[in-house]
């Protein structure tokens, strides 16, 4: 059981995760659907560069907690945290944070070393001041001041955002939204009153495509709230002329707690 100081109390269901979010809340988070497509397609390996470039920006630190804040399916978490026990021989903590309920269940199950929190990043987040020693955010939205507060002093604050070639080759077919050019530099912007810079990396390759690929691809992320799924759209889909490969096109980037 979790509690405040005004009295709340809050039980951890028997999943393992607790739900925070604001009351009378209507924010949707990512539906089961769509995580079934993202878990198949990060088991694949096609994201696996960008995991790697996330672990390089973080271990270094030896961060011993990290908030995965938008953790999805908590895969790159769970990277994340087998390669810092890997490389200290010591175990850090994740806490993996959600808007959807499916997706903190998923990335808590069979993990001991990862709690769960459905909460609403655009709100105050039911963490304490300080006591992370890294933050990651990959593909999710963002809360400046926020991350600044729940990270200590010289933490680690680690973003990945794409890039405007980013799937490409799929945006052009249809059904996917775009992402603004500059993405990276609008980041940087809205973190500049509490983090410095410290590092970014550019990843980018040419992923195989199949028709399969493609369906996970555009039914993972934020484009899925906007495409309706049926029989006669994957159809549409498979009888496309796609491209033998699509390109992956994200930013990597660090920064520290000032």
């Amino acid at each position: 059981m979790l509690g405040c100081a005004s009295g709340h109390r809050f039980d951890v269901n028997r999943r393992g995760y607790v739900t925070l979010l604001p009351p009378r809340s209507r924010v949707v988070g990512d539906s089961a659907a769509m995580l079934d497509e993202r878990e198949a397609l990060l088991a694949s390996g096609a994201y696996a560069p960008i995991r790697d470039a996330l672990i390089a920006a973080v271990r270094p630190s030896r961060p011993r907690t990290v908030l995965d804040s938008g953790t999805g399916t908590g895969w790159y978490l769970h990277g994340l945290l087998d390669a810092i026990s890997a490389a200290s021989g010591q175990q850090a903590r994740g806490l993996a944070s959600d808007l959807s309920p499916a997706a903190v269940a998923r990335a808590v199950r069979g993990r001991p070393d990862v709690d769960g929190l459905v909460a609403d990043v655009h709100a105050p987040l039911p963490v304490r001041d300080a006591v992370a020693d890294a933050v990651t955010v990959v593909f999710a939205p963002r809360n400046p001041a926020e991350f600044a507060r729940v990270l200590r002093s010289g933490g680690v604050l680690a973003i990945v955002v794409p890039r405007a070639d980013h799937l490409a080759e799929l945006r052009a077919i249809g059904g996917m939204l775009d992402v603004p050019d500059g993405k990276a530099g609008s980041v940087e912007a809205s973190l500049a009153e509490w983090f410095l810079p410290t590092a970014a990396q550019h990843v980018r390759y040419e992923l195989p495509l199949n028709p399969e690929r493609a369906r996970q691809l555009q039914g993972m992320g934020p484009s899925a709230h906007h495409v309706v799924r049926s029989p006669e759209s994957a159809a549409q889909l498979a009888a496309s002329d796609l491209p033998a490969s699509v390109t992956v096109s994200v930013d990597v980037l660090a920064f520290t707690r000032r």
